[in-house]
């Protein structure tokens, strides 16, 4: 059973409901913390206000294999980020904010859909300052008959704060830790903080739901499940990031190591890393996984 079932059924989710809408009066929902009442005007940051504003939603066939199955992931795309990678791939989604708003009504609905079209799960990819909206459409769409578990896909910029308002709502956490390192978090994010963010964030998320469990299909139920896009050069954050979760989390952290970087947005600003990955700097990422004694990692989508 969906872990927001229980919450809903004691009045509990409604309570999360008027907390996180209080929150975006004076917004600090993502680690950039504006401050800005979203109710009236958008936010420094994300650029988005007090209603959900989607960029798309489908059932996705290309994520990792335990979210996916025979019949997708119930993916729901949220325009902007608070992160904002100079490498990002989904640009035109995290930087030029393509979609549109909508109500949490209109949301719920798209939640509900994606059910009835057999996925299995709701997969909320950059929900970090929508949290509030999602609160509430997740609500409403309990009562139209909302029950598959809940995806929380975030580049890892995440406030510990408002993850707890997430405890006992979301079932799976599927953060990406990018880096480990300071510099390369102001340089390539603008989030110096990043490093110290990521690590408090998955370790709060860890302490909600656990390693990933998985049903007798192979399809994730609950728990966490960490990505890891290896990048040109960086083959020392890889074993940094390798190492926080063998020893800072647990051994048995699924890790997804990913290879499949290559430079979107304005990467090509950065000659270090305007260049996709090798061969041999992907076996690289591969050994200090299994070096580092974690016992779920390599490749899966």
């Amino acid at each position: 059973m969906a872990s927001y079932l229980n919450l809903f059924e004691r009045g509990a989710l409604h309570e999360r409901v008027e907390v996180a809408r209080r929150a975006l009066g004076a917004c600090t929902l993502c680690p950039r913390a504006c401050g800005v009442n979203r109710n009236e005007s958008p936010g420094t940051w994300c650029r988005t206000g007090i209603r959900p504003f989607v960029s798309a939603w489908h059932a996705h066939f290309g994520e990792e294999a335990p979210l996916v199955g025979r019949n997708g992931s119930g993916t729901i795309f949220f325009g902007s980020c608070s992160l904002g990678c100079v490498f990002c791939q989904n640009w035109t989604i995290s930087r030029s904010l393509e979609g549109r708003e909508m109500s949490a009504g209109e949301l719920a609905l798209v939640m509900v859909s994606l059910q009835r079209a057999g996925c299995h799960n709701i997969n909320l990819v950059t929900p970090s300052h929508m949290v509030p909206q999602i609160l509430e459409a997740v609500a409403l769409a309990v009562p139209r008959g909302l029950n598959v578990p809940l995806v929380y896909n975030t580049g890892g910029y995440d406030s510990v704060e408002t993850l707890r308002l997430l405890d006992g709502v979301v079932d799976i956490y599927m953060p990406d830790i990018k880096f480990l390192d300071a510099d390369a978090a102001r340089r390539y994010c603008t989030a110096e903080d990043y490093p110290a963010v990521v690590r408090a964030a998955v370790a709060e998320m860890h302490r909600q739901v656990g390693d990933l469990v998985m049903d007798e299909e192979g399809i994730a139920t609950r728990g966490l499940l960490v990505r890891h896009l290896v990048m040109p050069g960086r083959a020392a954050d890889t074993r940094k990031v390798c190492r926080f979760l063998a020893r800072e989390v647990s051994c048995d952290t699924y890790l997804n190591l990913m290879d499949q970087y290559r430079p979107c947005g304005m990467a090509g600003d950065c000659p270090e890393i305007a260049r996709r990955i090798t061969r041999e700097e992907f076996n690289q990422a591969l050994e200090a996984a299994a070096e580092e004694g974690l016992t779920r990692a390599g490749r899966s989508a």
